[in-house]
């Protein structure tokens, strides 16, 4: 061994990509434990890089990724540089930070995984314990854009709820709340209020809000979270809205309407009526920005961007012979869009689905959704620690299934073995869905696209 790396052994230094990424998934045991006080003392530690940057700061059930990739994109037009931090990844563990729509480069992150590893140690050492993986994550991405690729922009999305998630140490520019619905419920609280009141923690005294959500009791935790705040609330529905002009697989365009002006059309290559409400989410924001902090977007940026955004695992056609088309509707509210999307927007004579999740999900109320349209369902298991199991979660199917439900139930712990099968019985005019965790999507993605396994993680 040369005299450098039994330095760098000696020191505890990581030697490689791979060494990095390991390190930082060897944090998971200490799980989500939510609180900022362990990112405080270590950005702290950092010079509080992460006060030197411009966040965009998204929360939400559903939505958050597409609103993200929407922002982005209209913002790169736009001229600006731009770092997006979002999660889980689907490929790979540099997903996570981008700039400029790049994946952080492999050397970059194990610099930075060196820089906050003696910090992390040191924490450890104290009564806070050992930072968590996730926090771990959102420092190095700080370190990235505060003191690598200095961007314009950070778009910034939360990991889990938003009043006690890591991604809250930032005080952003705008906050973006894309809507409430039904997950992560053994964490954030068991009624739709609490979680709601989770989601609106991540609004800032004085900094105006955008949001989608829509239930009554939803909009009321919002309203009078914002009111406290003194911070505008620009809502779907009162401040602006947003108008179908006409709709086709992958194409759909509306009209938005704001406070300022109205635009149209506007289209996007995302599927789903959902889709138009995060693009509108994305495009009001922007109109806040242009009005009070004079952001440049010119009105063909703004249409180019929105076209040409794209999220992985959402509604994607992966394969066109046989079509098979993924989407990560990991719980009721996903479900129910997937559903509605698959009945309004797409053509089949047949549809096979093939379904993975994992524990603490409300499996009942997405199965309640699903089972209706499908003529084959088969269940199978992601590669991921917190798997449900393919059996249990047939049980469950045989539970909610109801005399009017008719479809055939495939059994196939093998998620390979599975998605073999939905691709033989997918004849020319069906459809093949991949749903249910994303940690399956992004296995099936990285299986027919690139033929290769992809990473693990959150």
């Amino acid at each position: 061994m040369s005299e450098n790396g039994t330095e760098m052994e000696r020191s505890g230094m990581l030697r490689s990509y791979t060494e990095a990424v390991d390190w930082i998934n060897g944090l998971i045991p200490f799980g989500i434990r939510p609180g900022l006080d362990r990112i405080e003392q270590l950005l702290e530690r950092l010079n509080n890089p992460h006060r030197r940057l411009k966040f965009i700061h998204i929360a939400g059930t559903n939505g958050k990724g597409s609103t993200c990739a929407y922002l982005t994109s209209v913002l790169l037009k736009s001229g600006y540089d731009v770092g997006t931090f979002t999660s889980p990844y689907i490929t790979k563990f540099t997903n996570r930070f981008q700039y400029n729509g790049q994946d952080i480069d492999e050397e970059t992150l194990l610099r930075l995984s060196n820089e906050l590893k003696p910090h992390v140690e040191a924490i450890a050492e104290t009564d806070f314990g050992s930072p968590t993986m996730f926090e771990v994550s959102t420092a190095l991405a700080i370190l990235f854009y505060a003191t690598v690729t200095y961007p314009d922009f950070v778009v910034w999305e939360t990991g889990l709820g938003g009043r006690m998630d890591v991604t809250n140490i930032v005080t952003p520019i705008i906050s973006v709340i894309t809507n409430v619905g039904h997950d992560h419920m053994d964490r954030l609280g068991n009624t739709l209020e609490a979680v709601a009141g989770e989601k609106a923690g991540i609004i800032k005294a004085g900094v105006p809000v955008v949001s989608a959500v829509a239930q009554p009791e939803v909009v009321e935790v919002v309203k009078r979270t914002a009111a406290e705040k003194k911070s505008t609330l620009y809502l779907l529905g009162e401040q602006f809205n947003v108008n179908e002009l006409s709709s086709r697989e992958d194409e759909q365009s509306f009209r938005f309407e704001g406070m300022f002006r109205a635009i149209e059309p506007l289209t996007i290559t995302l599927n789903g009526a959902h889709q138009r409400t995060n693009a509108a989410v994305a495009v009001m924001a922007l109109e806040v920005l242009r009005q009070y902090y004079a952001l440049i977007v010119e009105d063909e940026a703004l249409a180019e961007g929105l076209r040409e955004a794209k999220w992985p695992g959402r509604l994607e056609m992966v394969s066109r012979s046989p079509r098979i088309l993924i989407d990560g509707a990991h719980n009721p509210e996903g479900a129910e869009s997937l559903v509605q999307t698959l009945r309004s927007t797409y053509k089949y004579d047949r549809l096979h689905v093939m379904m993975a999740m994992v524990e603490n999900k409300n499996h009942r109320d997405v199965l309640k959704h699903i089972l209706p349209i499908v003529d084959t369902l088969i269940v199978t298991e992601p590669d991921f620690r917190s798997k449900l199991d393919a059996e249990l979660l047939a049980d469950l199917v045989r539970e909610v299934k109801t005399a009017e439900h008719s479809f055939e139930l495939i059994v196939e712990k093998d998620w390979r073995e599975g998605l073999r099968k939905l691709q033989e019985m997918t004849g020319e005019t069906d459809l093949g869905v991949v749903t249910g965790t994303l940690y399956l999507i992004g296995d099936v993605r990285s299986r027919i696209l690139y033929n290769s396994d992809s990473e693990k993680g959150w």
